[in-house]
């Protein structure tokens, strides 16, 4: 078990946060149908400002029978998406052409433990990424994913 972290990541400014958020057009040019399966857009409220605020987000897992759509804030807890949607969890997701009122609830640590190890288990390449861009480094076991599922990146159902 190798979990460190680096440094501390923030959420990204200027041309980085540019570059995070052009997938949002996609949406906005009503090209969502074409990440579908992939990404989703969160519309939630600023918890300062009141104001309506977007964010483009990895579907980590989806379960159709329960219609749950489940994410992860890379940025830890300090993500202003999620904070926003821990202080008011009545969202708006649109995936693909379609648009849904739902709930975000946060997930405990042990259940954020758990997904985080089946992430890593679906998408390999993308867990090790998504690890790096956090700051963190790890060996790539079992344990170290549920490590850093439970302590650095927070996973969000939407229901």
């Amino acid at each position: 078990m190798t979990v460190q972290q680096n440094k501390t990541r923030t959420p990204p400014t200027g041309i980085e946060r540019l570059l995070w958020r052009a997938p949002i057009w996609l949406y906005r040019l009503k090209l969502g149908g074409l990440v579908k399966n992939r990404m989703l857009l969160l519309h939630h409220t600023g918890r300062v400002s009141g104001k309506p605020r977007q964010n483009m987000l990895e579907i980590v897992k989806r379960d159709e029978e329960n219609d749950i759509h489940y994410i992860a804030s890379g940025f830890g807890k300090r993500a202003d998406w999620y904070r926003n949607v821990v202080n008011t969890p009545a969202v708006t997701i649109t995936v693909g052409w379609e648009e849904k009122k739902v709930t975000a609830v946060p997930l405990p640590a042990d259940e954020s433990s758990a997904m985080m190890v089946e992430y890593a288990h679906r998408n390999p390449r993308a867990a090790k990424t998504l690890t790096k861009i956090c700051g963190l480094t790890l060996d790539g076991t079992d344990e170290d994913y549920a490590i850093v599922g439970r302590e650095h990146i927070p996973f969000v159902a939407l229901k």
